[in-house]
Parts: structure tokens; sequence; C-alpha cells
């Protein structure tokens, strides 16, 4: 069966997306990473995407700090479309993402935040859930909708907050269960083995051919 093709959106050092592209190279993995994108002239993830034998592109984000304008949003999607991509990953995209692009690839964008949603959506996760004094933080793999990582969640792995934490240590572990659940979500979408049934993720126990692969 031909693998889906998948697009990772990406503003810094690119972990996840390596992850991402080291796991797509098993034979028995369901797509491709054909495409890295960045709104980050300089971010590292570029170079390591190219070093892993994948197409990387900077594109112009436009002049808002936090989102893509409209006419900005129309070249990004058009970039993905020319590459035909299926599934567009974001892997510490800076940015949110508008109406517009989301309906270009309605139910086939993914997230990975590095807490257990709802708890500590934004930035620093880490940081706030250590501030906060919780036992247990992790990683979340999510649908992306347009609230702010709310969308429909897919995996979540719970990391333990040792007692000598600092922010910087809890993020270090978070990001080992990223890059676990990361890929194994991605599989299952591209299996067509996820099913959204109001606010939750239903994960299918066979291959859904008639919901793999399709745009």
């Amino acid at each position: 069966m031909q693998k889906a093709k998948l697009a990772i959106l990406a503003s810094g050092r690119g972990s996840n997306a390596v992850a991402l592209i080291q796991a797509s190279k098993s034979a028995d993995f369901p797509a491709e990473v054909a495409l890295v994108l960045s709104d980050n002239r300089d971010a590292p993830v570029l170079k390591k995407a190219e070093e892993l034998g994948v197409k990387a592109l900077y594109l112009d984000p436009g002049p808002k700090r936090s989102y893509l304008i409209p006419e900005v949003e129309a070249s990004w999607i058009q970039a993905l479309q020319e590459n035909d991509v299926d599934y567009v990953l974001l892997a510490g995209f800076m940015r949110l993402l508008k109406r517009t692009f989301l309906e270009a690839f309605p139910l086939r964008v993914l997230n990975i935040h590095p807490a257990l949603l709802p708890s500590f959506r934004g930035l620093d996760a880490q940081q706030q859930a250590w501030e906060y004094g919780v036992r247990y933080s992790g990683a979340t793999v999510h649908f992306v909708d347009s609230s702010l990582d709310a969308g429909p969640i897919i995996l979540q792995e719970p990391v333990k907050v040792l007692p000598d934490d600092t922010p910087q240590s809890l993020a270090d572990r978070i990001l080992e269960a990223e890059h676990r659940i990361y890929p194994e979500a991605v599989r299952l979408l591209c299996q067509g083995r996820l099913r959204i049934e109001g606010r939750r993720v239903k994960i299918l126990r066979e291959w859904n051919s008639k919901e793999a692969h399709g745009k």
C-alpha cells in the first residue's frame, strides 16, 4: 500500500522532527516525511532534515509573530499541496494556525504538547507544571483545532516530577516521552485507526482502509 505523505512544521531545534523522520524510515511505518517547513530561516531543524534526506524549506511567515496572516497562510497551504501532503505535523511550530489552514487539512493536523492537556496550555508548559508543584506532568499528542492546545487528545504519556527536578530536567524527560508517543500517534492516524466521537478519540483495532490516506 502506498505510504501517506507527511509534512512537519517546526520553528526550532527539531528533535521531534528527527524522531518522526527516523520512525518513518522503518519499513512497516505507513507514512513518509516528504517535507519540513520552518518559519525561522536559521532553525536547526532545516539542516537536520536535509541531513536525513528530507526536503526542507524556509517560508516567509509574514509580519505577525504569533500567526500567519491570510495571504501568507495561503502560500504555506500551496507549498504543502504542491508536495501532495496528506497530513501536517506540528513539532515546535510557534505560530497558531487559522481556520483556512485547518479547513485545507481537515482533521489532518497534529501537534505535540509538553504537558498533560488540558493542564498547562501555551508556552513554557514544563516550567508551568514545575512551578505549580504537580506530581506528574507529561506529553500529549492531539488534533489541532482553532483553539490553543485544545483539540481532541490522541495519546498521552505521564512523566513523574522528581523531588530534585528543575524545569530543564523535567523538560528533558518529557521530551523523551514526546519522541515515543508522537510517531505512534502518526502511525495510528495514517492507518485510519482514529475516530473522533465528540471530544474523545477512539483507537480502532484494525486498519481502516477507507479512512487512511484519503484527502
